[in-house]
């Protein structure tokens, strides 16, 4: 045989292999696409949101279905904060192996203890979700858990990466217990201060770094803030005692804008979730940059924002 009958011999061989299927997964959040990264870096992951959005209120858009359609696994929050928008794109996207009850829906909240869960819940609380907080991915102490139960339910779908998911979930463990005893080093200059807040997005973070929540922007959850409800802050003395007010980048900065004019308290802007840029590209690297946005917050000092 000639060399060139050899090295089209090898060719015709290679091509009749099947090519290895590249893992699809359908983040619903951001944090969890920075997740499944972190675990399977050779993913293909599309995520539903960005950090200036509110992961609440999405649009079932024909591209997400599309992408539900196509996925091996989605991973989103649960606890009914998608309760508005993925029912409909499972519902459309019709992908048997992402359904409930089946290893391709992966939800976060269930391997974890959230905060405030309700045993009845009617629409004049607001927007509460009765399982709990679901924000839980701020969360320094539950996060390595969920990332346990991930880096498991991915080698299930994707058996002959198993092993090598299991090696990045234990080296991602490491790293993120090296931060944590960082964070808690730092959580004690902190103790004790009070923050003003819209929403619940950061109490995790906050109830782990013994920061208070002075007062809320929201009369209720989920409701925007109010002339009024705003007008009867000012007259709340737990006021007095706040630092500063927190807000995620996808919040009306008005409402805080205006308090801050009243109050001289300075207005931190940080992102809900991971984002596309460092510092905050990665959990950890989040959770750093929000601490270190609290830490700097001081009542007269400038907007404190990234």
């Amino acid at each position: 045989m000639t060399l060139r009958n050899a090295v089209a011999a090898l060719l015709l061989i290679m091509a009749s292999v099947p090519a290895q299927a590249q893992l699809r997964v359908f983040a619903c959040e951001p944090e969890w696409a920075a997740l499944v990264r972190a675990l399977a870096p050779d993913a293909e992951i599309t995520a539903a949101t960005s950090h200036l959005q509110d992961p609440h209120y999405i649009e079932a858009r024909p591209s997400l279905i599309a992408a539900v359609r196509r996925a091996d696994i989605a991973v989103c929050t649960g606890a009914s904060l998608e309760a508005g928008w993925l029912p409909m794109l499972l519902q459309r996207a019709s992908n048997p192996d992402i359904q409930a009850g089946r290893a391709g829906l992966f939800f976060a909240a269930d391997h974890a203890q959230l905060h405030a869960p309700h045993d009845h819940v009617d629409r004049s609380m607001g927007d509460v979700h009765p399982e709990g907080n679901p924000h839980v991915h701020l969360s320094p102490d539950q996060l390595p858990e969920i990332a346990r139960a991930l880096a498991q339910r991915l080698g299930e779908i994707e058996p002959e990466q198993a092993a090598a998911i299991q090696g990045r979930y234990i080296r991602w463990r490491g790293n993120w217990n090296r931060a944590r005893t960082e964070w808690r080093a730092r959580a004690e200059a902190l103790e004790g201060r009070s923050l003003v807040v819209q929403h619940s997005s950061f109490s995790y973070l906050l109830r782990w770094l013994n920061v208070e929540t002075a007062a809320d922007l929201e009369p209720k959850p989920g409701l925007p803030p109010s002339a009024s409800h705003l007008s009867q802050l000012l007259a709340d003395p737990a006021l007095l005692e706040a630092s500063a007010i927190l807000i995620t980048s996808y919040q009306d900065l008005q409402p805080a804008e205006w308090l801050a004019e009243q109050t001289g308290l300075p207005v931190v802007v940080v992102p809900g979730t991971v984002t596309g840029e460092a510092p905050t590209e990665t959990l950890s690297g989040l959770i750093s940059e929000i601490i270190r946005q609290i830490e700097s917050a001081e009542p007269g000092a400038s907007d404190g924002g990234i």
